[in-house]
């Protein structure tokens, strides 16, 4: 055994120590960069912080920052357990070894990995903040030595035939972004945020026959009636625009708003015998019943229009939507004092809905946050159409989605009512 004095012993500790502690270091910036939020670090970047700003150019090089930390991290283990190693074979001869071997494995996992990367999975965002100057310069300092490796690591995904890439496809950042909003699904203090920050990512995805009122909803007027008619008509709709037809309710020649034709009214002094509506009406917009709200919001700004008329593939009237619909998918109903009030759902005392067959899905599901697909059905009623692949009878019951139906009411071949019980809440886990 080597004699050791107690100076040197003295110093090896400390020196162990201090190893450790920038292991602790090295782990914890890793977890804490790997974790950070960078949503708020960019807010914080756009705000002025500096040290958010590092933050963001450290997580840009984030293979040569993995790499920095990684070798700084090697390094102090490989250090601390050979200083241990030496003082402890110096203590006790070849039995030091295992000594060194098992003391060192437990402060390592400890006070180097577990201890410091839990630490920072619960305040990532506070420490890449604190961190981020002394990471900048150890990063510096290690870049020719980070370099070197990465030169190595790309020869051999080269020699491997493995891809190299750093680029994010637009639809992995969408379900980044989706899958942010859902992290927090459980907090209704954001249930309102979350619903509109969900309907704004699937705008793209949902299309205006989804949205819009069907023509048997549309106000629409016989552009052959006289103007008293035609203006009566449009007074007494809920709606500010009526569409005219000619000939047959497919063929619409115009759109006329309330405002233009009541101004007519007042500057021909109430003579209605000269008023000719289909002058006023401006030139229909046909869109067809594939378009995506995002590309029909698009064009409403482009075209500074608030209405169009959807048609089939065959050119049949489907119906309209306007950019209110639109909106609504965002914020959900806007009501004014010219709605009609259409009592859609009725919460019952045992948990379930009486909900009309009309009702969309979207607005289930955004409203009770359900997941409900939509894809092959538009309202809760073509739901059970395309599922039971049959008209159901009145008391009927499906089971499909966790969800139970029950067929309440039904006029002809049209479900009008149904009762929906939603799934029982998961328990919580505490």
């Amino acid at each position: 055994m080597l004699d050791q004095g107690p100076l040197f012993l003295t110093l090896s500790v400390i020196a162990i120590v201090v190893l450790q502690a920038g292991s602790a270091f090295f782990a914890g910036t890793e977890t804490a960069l790997t974790a950070v939020s960078r949503p708020v670090m960019h807010q914080l970047e756009q705000d002025g912080s500096a040290p958010a700003r590092r933050v963001n150019r450290l997580i840009d090089a984030r293979q040569r920052l993995i790499g920095a930390l990684l070798i700084g991290n090697s390094l102090t283990h490989t250090l601390s357990s050979s200083l241990a190693t030496g003082v402890l074979v110096g203590l006790f001869g070849d039995a030091g070894i295992a000594y060194a071997s098992a003391g060192m494995t437990v402060i390592i996992v400890v006070f180097g990995e577990v201890l410091p990367k839990t630490y920072a999975i619960y305040h990532a965002n506070r420490m890449a903040l604190l961190f981020s100057a002394p990471v900048t310069g150890v990063v510096w300092i290690l870049t020719p030595f980070v370099r070197t490796v990465e030169v190595v690591v790309m020869g051999l995904f080269r020699l491997f035939g493995a891809k190299y890439s750093t680029a994010v496809s637009v639809e992995a950042s969408m379900m980044e972004l989706k899958g942010a909003i859902e992290v927090h699904a459980g907090e209704e203090e954001v249930r309102e945020e979350r619903r509109m920050l969900r309907s704004i990512l699937e705008l793209g995805d949902v299309e205006v026959e989804q949205v819009m009122t069907h023509r048997r909803g549309v106000v629409t007027a016989d552009a052959g009636l006289p103007a008293a008619e035609i203006l009566e008509l449009v007074v007494s709709s809920p709606f500010s625009r009526v569409p005219l037809w000619k000939d047959d309710p497919d063929n619409i020649v115009g759109v006329v708003h309330a405002k233009d034709l009541l101004r007519a009214v007042r500057a021909l002094d109430g003579e209605l015998d000269k008023l000719d509506v289909v002058e006023l009406a401006s030139p229909p917009w046909f869109i067809p019943d594939s378009t995506t709200l995002l590309e029909q919001l698009q064009a409403f700004r482009s075209r500074r229009e608030h209405f169009a008329l959807v048609v089939d593939e065959y050119g049949t009237l489907m119906g309209v939507v306007t950019l209110e619909d639109i909106l609504e998918e965002i914020v959900g109903d806007i009501a004014d004092e010219h709605d009609v009030a259409v009592a859609g759902v009725r919460p019952q005392s045992d948990g379930s809905y009486i909900v009309d067959g009309s009702v969309t899905i979207r607005d289930l599901n955004r409203e009770f946050e359900w997941r409900l697909p939509d894809e092959e059905a538009a309202t809760i009623a073509g739901l059970i159409l395309h599922e039971a692949r049959q008209i159901p009878d009145v008391g009927q019951v499906f089971r499909f989605y966790g969800f139970r139906f029950e067929i309440a009411r039904r006029q002809r071949n049209q479900i009008t009512s149904i009762r929906v019980m939603p799934p029982a809440p998961a328990p919580s886990v505490t």
